[in-house]
Formats: structure tokens, sequence, C-alpha cells
């Protein structure tokens, strides 16, 4: 029998063991270093100064106004299998992730989007509305813990930023990334995550949540925020997977939003909207109307295809229609039509692919970002 690698962990091997070695970076220890973990000396001034070395002298780093930090710059081979995040949640932080030296990001997207709470709202010293996920890939707990398994091989490097792209605010970051070395498998392809926000969606748009993917990979993942600019039902849209060349006409088609994210009949309970989270697919947050200049509702949604990922030989786009409902009045009886809708819509796409990648599209500027 082959040595196992000890990657692609279940609870039927998890007895085997293996040459890898596991290493962790964070704040205590910046480079994951053999005994290289609570080494920072006291700041005079801090709350270990009284008990010096060794004594949670640096949990957290700041990140000064318009700066990127590398968290993770690692010599492979290897895999990183598990990130925990927490401190300024918002989106002026931005997460990047790069692969075997490639220029341009593999993983690109606001921290609180990439870890499906696009709604987080969560600054230094202010709470915002908090939702938990208790996905298999993502679990995110009180009080904004933000945790990712992941599993992401890399061959020769990996390179993990986040930029504080706020022009005047510092931003904290605890952080944790549990990584392995070990053999990786030639077959073996690179985590991607790619955020996109719409807002509003031009009338009689669709949406897309991917789009210039080339090569072979398979698709993981969907997270969406999805701001609802009016008071009608809006969720009769369907999710389209044109694979390997499709045009006109996609291999997969839904047949609406609530379907595709697990739920059915629009969520409704009674007159409510119900929440829930799942191994692989939720509705986790609903914010509704409140006084508190939170306009309208506002839903997040994830579907992680683990156990049935969308392969794709040679390309994929993703897209998804904004549709509701209106009333026909000129059918006699209790008509109604479909309708196209303007909503603020935000997305990340998780998948798996070969590289090189090609660029993503430009991020939204900061304020268009931010702003609700």
């Amino acid at each position: 029998m082959a040595a196992f690698n000890g990657l692609d962990l279940h609870l039927g091997n998890l007895p085997r063991l293996s040459s890898a070695r596991t290493r962790s970076i964070s704040a205590e220890n910046p480079d994951g270093a053999p005994g290289g973990g609570a080494r920072a000396d006291a700041d005079p001034t801090g709350p270990a100064r009284r008990l010096g070395r060794g004594w949670k002298c640096r949990p957290a780093i700041w990140l000064e106004p318009a700066e990127t930090v590398a968290l993770a710059d690692i010599d492979g081979p290897g895999a990183v299998q598990s990130i925990w995040i927490t401190g300024s949640i918002t989106r002026n932080l931005i997460v990047r992730m790069y692969w075997d030296g490639q220029a341009q990001p593999s993983v690109e997207a606001p921290l609180p989007d990439f870890f499906a709470v696009p709604w987080a709202l969560q600054g230094v010293d202010r709470q915002g509305p908090f939702a938990q996920i208790s996905a298999l890939p993502i679990a995110v707990n009180p009080n904004r813990g933000l945790n990712c398994f992941w599993q992401m091989p890399f061959r020769r490097h990996c390179r993990i930023t986040v930029e504080n792209t706020h022009p005047a605010e510092r931003q904290r970051c605890f952080y944790q990334i549990n990584y392995t070395l070990t053999d990786v498998p030639d077959d073996a392809a690179y985590f991607h995550a790619q955020f996109r926000r719409t807002n509003p969606l031009p009338l009689g748009e669709v949406y897309t949540i991917l789009d210039g993917i080339q090569g072979r990979g398979h698709y993981v993942g969907t997270s969406m925020g999805w701001g609802v600019l009016d008071d009608r039902w809006w969720g009769e849209g369907e999710i389209k997977f044109y694979l390997d060349g499709d045009q006109e006409f996609p291999t997969i088609c839904g047949t609406g939003v609530e379907d595709y994210f697990g739920g059915a009949f629009d969520w409704a309970v009674g007159d409510r909207y119900v929440t829930y989270t799942t191994p692989f697919l939720g509705m986790p947050q609903v914010i509704e109307p409140d006084g508190r200049f939170l306009a309208k509702h506002r839903h997040a949604m994830y579907r992680f295809h683990v156990l049935d990922p969308i392969r794709f030989d040679r390309g994929l786009r993703v897209t998804i229609q904004a549709l509701g409902w209106h009333a026909d009045r000129n059918f006699d009886g209790h008509g109604r039509l479909f309708a196209p809708r303007q909503d603020d819509i935000c997305s990340v796409a998780y998948w798996y692919q070969s590289l090189p990648t090609a660029p993503f599209p430009q991020l939204p500027e900061r304020f268009s970002l931010v702003s609700s």
C-alpha cells in the first residue's frame, strides 16, 4: 500500500499514520516555523505587560489604512487544511490567495463574503447582524468566528494576503491558518473563489455568478447575498450552468432561487421567512426592515457541491435570473406574470481547476463595495 499523504481526510482514514508535517501560522507564529510560536515580547502598554513573553503577547495584527499584509507565505508542496479569522469583519478587508507563484490571485473576495456572511457589517468596536452557519466547508460561530475547511493544495508555493481598503481606519485581524507539508497528487486541482456584485441589476439582465473560466475543473459552491429592493417575492429566477462551450442553452438549469439553495415555496412557513443552516446548503440570514436604514429584505444563502460537484473539461459560465411576480390586470381572474427585477445581488463562486487562471474582473470600487 502506498504511503498515506495525510490529505482527503475522513473518518475511514483518520487512524492512518502519515509522514505529512503539521504547521500553523498565526500572529503568534507568523511563518509557521517549528518551535516558532509565542516568541513575541510583551507590549509595555499591553495586557500581557506584567506576565511577559509566552503569555498572549501578540494574538492579533493591525492593518493600517490601505495596507496589504501577507498572512501566509509557504513553500510547498502541501495543502491549507483550515482557516480561522475574526476581528474586523467588514468588506473593507479583501482576502486573496495565490498558488505556485501565479501573478494573479486564484481567490479574491471581501472577507465576510468569502465566509458566506455578506451582510456581516461588523467593525472593530461595533456589532452588526450575526448569522450562524453550520456547513461542512464553512462555519460561522458566535461572535464572528469565521472558519473555512476547503482543502487547498499547492505544489510550490502558497501566499495568502489581506488588504485593508479603508482610507482612514485601522482594521484588526486575528487569524490561524493550519496546513500540512506533504506530497500532492498529480490530479489535485487548485482552489478558487471569485466575488461579484451588481447593485442594482439592470432591468432585464441576468446576474453573472462566474464567467471566463477556461481549463479543466469542478464547481463546488455558491454563496450569495440578495438585497431585495421592493416588497414583492423575488426568487423565481433559474440558475444556469453552461458547460464546455454551451452557448444559448445550458446543460444544467434550476427552477428557482430558493430551490437551488435547498428550500421550497418562498422559504415561507405561515407568513414568515424561515432560516436554516445544514452541512451543504442554507439560507442562514434574513435582515428585515427595522428602522436602522436596512431598508427592504436582505438574504444570505449558500449551496456547497461537495457530494455533487459540477465537472467541466474546457470552461464554465454560471448565471442566475432576478425574477419575481406581478399581477396581470388584463387577465380575467387571479392571473400573474413573471417580471424581471432590479435587485442588489452579490456572490462568491467556489471551484477547483488547473492553472493558469484567467485574471478576474476588477473588484468594485470600495464605496460601491461597502455601501448598501
